[in-house]
């Protein structure tokens, strides 16, 4: 806590090393070019001292990772909450990409670098690895890096990171909150340990409601999830350039999110309808005349 009162979050290195120190200075360098909601807030830094120290605004909710695979019965996470939670992370990097002052490559997506806030809002976090890019620069050559299960195959075989890395990143993502499964699938046979690997095979089967997270089966429209599981399969392209951008991605999660307010308000629109009609009476019926009303044999029994 701070002497105005404020709860902040205090990360150190456990590890001093120059490449560790170079991590902190990249972040502190990157985050005070960005300003979005939904990405964690540098509040300040102290580098100079034995133990390097950054701070943050505290974000109170754990990360997205606990709450999928840890699901928390008293506060489960909802459908609803999954595709709006997706669709700020997509507008996060979507921002990154094309709107920052300087295009930036996140390269470490995954649900443990997305943390929540008091309302369970999304911030991207942790850009130790993270990349200014060049306008007219299509890709980073760089020293292989990231997290087994999220790794782009195409930036593993070639080293080159490309913002469609980012974004099988975050088709990978997408695919845990679908699925509630582990990028890595350590009940699996050795075949099928990749959750990639096996969503793909699942599609191409027929099969992706037996992957899928039963809260998600409950509760999700399946044209939606159809939708979003289309989506991830395109994100996850083993050809980098047939994947969508992480604009197109955050249009098209905008998209179904308001097709399904939409049809949640035409599904209050037509409770209202009805209970309005349980309330004319006999009166109201006769005074419109025409028997045609009152005779029962004019109505169908689907009608009725």
């Amino acid at each position: 806590m701070l002497m105005d009162g404020r709860i902040v979050a205090i990360k150190k290195l456990k590890i001093m090393s120059d490449t560790k120190l170079q991590q902190f200075i990249n972040e502190v360098v990157i985050l005070c070019q960005i300003n979005h909601r939904n990405v964690v807030k540098l509040l300040g830094c102290c580098l100079e001292t034995e133990v390097s120290l950054l701070v943050y605004e505290f974000i109170p909710n754990g990360t997205l990772s606990e709450h999928i695979h840890g699901q928390n019965e008293e506060f489960p996470i909802t459908w609803e909450m999954r595709l709006r939670i997706a669709t700020e992370v997509a507008g996060a990097l979507s921002y990154l990409h094309s709107a920052a002052s300087v295009p930036i490559y996140h390269r470490d997506i995954k649900s443990t670098n997305i943390l929540l806030d008091d309302k369970y809002r999304a911030k991207v976090a942790d850009f130790g690895t993270s990349k200014f890019v060049a306008i007219d620069q299509t890709h980073l050559t760089t020293q292989v890096q990231g997290t087994f299960g999220y790794l782009d195959p195409e930036y593993f075989q070639s080293s080159q990171f490309t913002e469609k890395s980012d974004v099988y990143n975050f088709g990978i993502v997408l695919i845990e909150l679908l699925t509630g499964k582990k990028p890595i699938l350590s009940t699996r046979s050795e075949e099928w340990k990749s959750l990639a690997s096996y969503f793909i095979l699942s599609m191409e089967r027929d099969r992706l409601s037996n992957l899928l997270d039963a809260r998600v089966i409950k509760e999700g429209r399946k044209e939606d999830i159809d939708e979003i599981a289309f989506l991830a399969r395109r994100c996850i392209n083993m050809n980098g350039k047939k994947r969508p951008t992480m604009m197109e991605v955050a249009m098209e999660l905008e998209r179904i999110r308001k097709s399904q307010g939409d049809f949640r308000a035409q599904e209050n629109s037509e409770e209202i309808e009805y209970n309005t009609t349980e309330l004319i009476g006999p009166c109201d019926v006769t005074s419109t005349s025409t028997d045609s009303y009152l005779n029962t044999n004019a109505f169908s029994s689907s009608d009725v």
